[in-house]
């Protein structure tokens, strides 16, 4: 039964003996499987918008280690591709946009109901997974939030302090304001038809929500999360969200309440312990070991995973990493995590 899913059960309040596990970045470059199918797709970008080869790279960490949540495999920006800006990957560098940072440029772009043509791979990579996916194994889909999203499509490529959105914020508030509504809109739908495709739980991946400060953290973090949790609530009532605006640090105190979030994922940056008696008081939270110790491995992985689930255990904890896992982690360290929050 769909609801006898230990994720669902933490993500719904329930508090339980052995947190469920999964991990950001589960399938990827740190899996010799991952990198052959890569190869078999070609590019980045052709593995994402292949659906039999995405669903398959998205199974892989599920038959190797048997976590409880499996996470669609795809990019968040896919959908300002999917809007209309040009996206390309450039090889031990990363993604690179075409910029929007003007009305005219904003203007070009399509609008929230034009995304579908592009994105229907993913969708079609949700329906995959739901069918072919352990009875027992939750589907979780995601988007970026659109702050995030904006950092990017303004840089044109990914920047330290995320300062191109920063200095649009301040010299153009109509036009950064434009790509925020308009990123907010299009998550909505974007969410939306991967729930109807079969993901049982979503995700709002806020990756440079940290750099907003006081009003701008209330303004372009919590308010447009808070907009697509009402609407895809409004929309799916039954399905829990993730919300994670990453290093928040005081701000994960009340985001849940604030933005309708049924758990909010925090990164290494802040206690386990600090958490337990600052934001789980508010229900569901997952994370938070350091990605590094998936490198390191040791006793020192095996001394924090027990220190983190034992600070987490007396609420709803979904165990995951604070970060995503790098690509020169070792697979052995990882089933080493997972042996150590299961108890064997």
């Amino acid at each position: 039964m769909a609801e006898q899913k230990k994720i669902l059960r933490a993500l719904a309040g329930e508090t339980l003996e052995t947190p469920p596990i999964w991990m950001m970045r589960q399938a990827g470059r740190y899996l010799p499987e991952y990198r052959a199918t890569r190869a078999q797709a070609g590019d980045f970008l052709s593995l994402c918008y292949n659906s039999e080869l995405a669903a398959e790279v998205t199974l892989q960490p599920i038959r190797r280690y048997g976590f409880d949540a499996a996470i669609l495999f795809a990019d968040i920006l896919l959908l300002p591709q999917a809007l209309g800006a040009d996206l390309w990957f450039v090889t031990g560098e990363g993604p690179r946009l075409s910029t929007t940072t003007t009305e005219a440029e904003l203007a070009k772009l399509k609008d929230k109901d034009a995304i579908h043509e592009v994105l229907n791979p993913i969708y079609e990579t949700v329906k995959i997974l739901s069918s072919e996916l352990p009875k027992e194994t939750t589907l979780i889909g995601f988007a970026g939030a659109p702050w995030t999203v904006a950092t990017y499509m303004i840089a044109g490529r990914g920047t330290k302090d995320q300062g191109p959105a920063h200095a649009l914020k301040a010299e153009n508030r109509a036009v950064f304001q434009g790509i925020i509504d308009l990123l907010t809109e299009s998550t909505i739908e974007y969410l939306s038809k991967q729930i109807e495709a079969g993901a049982e739980v979503v995700k709002l991946f806020d990756s440079w929500a940290g750099s907003l400060k006081g009003q701008d953290f209330d303004d372009f973090a919590l308010e447009p999360a808070k907009k697509i949790i009402a609407a895809l609530k409004e929309r799916h009532p039954n399905t829990p969200i993730i919300a994670f605006p990453r290093e928040g640090g005081e701000r994960y105190i009340g985001f849940a309440k604030a933005t309708g979030a049924d758990c909010v994922a925090v990164d290494n940056s802040v206690s386990a312990e600090w958490v337990a008696k600052n934001v789980q008081v508010d229900g569901c939270v997952q994370g938070n070991l350091a990605s590094s110790h998936m490198v390191t491995g040791g006793q020192a992985l095996v001394d924090e995973t027990r220190r983190i689930v034992k600070a987490l255990s007396n609420g709803p904890h979904i165990f995951n990493l604070g970060h995503g896992i790098t690509p020169d982690a070792n697979p052995e360290n990882v089933q080493l995590m997972i042996d150590t929050v299961r108890g064997n």
